[in-house]
């Protein structure tokens, strides 16, 4: 098995949980395409099929996906639509990580010569190792221009995921969707709202 496994549910899954449980605050970038005019936008729907449905079918994350979305999307103002001026998509991975992490040592004699611990300094040189294996996931919320097909907005969150953020996806995607919102713009260009409870 590869390093990046690509799934649509598991990884989608645990994707949208990097907000949840204990884990670390996710890191999120947005990148936003400086020709677009996100002001004259005003109405959007969701590409078909999503990133993250299954063969055939809308998965439970996409629809958790989507109704968080358009919450956050129509407190800024924008409209569900038919004919949309966006589209919004979902996409995920989830990578294995290993970090390993040494540090100076010092040790001390024991046993036999550990009665001349007080008379010779410690012996260097020898390095204690911390191995941290980890699961990786990044969820990415794209906003393409309906008539162009062209991604114009991006939001990508990164940070880790264990087995205890994997029980309940839709408080989970609750909270980490309007974080990756935070800063896209309201419907006219006004800024975002604030962050809702």
């Amino acid at each position: 098995m590869s390093d990046s496994t690509r799934f649509r549910w598991p990884v989608i899954a645990a994707a949208c949980l990097l907000a949840a449980g204990c884990a670390a605050t996710p890191k999120i970038n947005v990148t936003s395409d400086p020709a677009a005019n996100l002001a004259a936008y005003r109405t959007f729907n969701f590409v078909s099929p999503l990133g993250t449905d299954r063969e055939g079918y809308e998965s439970l994350v996409s629809t958790s996906l989507k109704e968080a979305t358009t919450y956050e999307l129509t407190r800024r103002g924008y409209q569900l639509a038919d004919t949309p001026d966006f589209l919004v998509n979902f996409s995920g991975v989830l990578n294995e990580k290993l970090r390993v992490r040494t540090t100076p040592g010092v040790t001390r004699p024991y046993g036999y010569y550990g009665y001349r611990t007080g008379f010779y300094e410690p012996w260097y040189g020898y390095n204690d190792v911390d191995v941290d294996q980890y699961t990786e996931g990044t969820l990415n919320v794209d906003i393409v221009d309906a008539k162009s097909k062209r991604l114009v907005w991006e939001s990508v969150a990164v940070g880790r995921v264990d087995a205890k953020t994997r029980e309940n996806v839709p408080a989970a995607v609750k909270k980490v969707i309007p974080q990756m919102l935070a800063r896209f713009p309201s419907a006219g260009g006004a800024p975002p709202p604030a962050p809702s409870d």
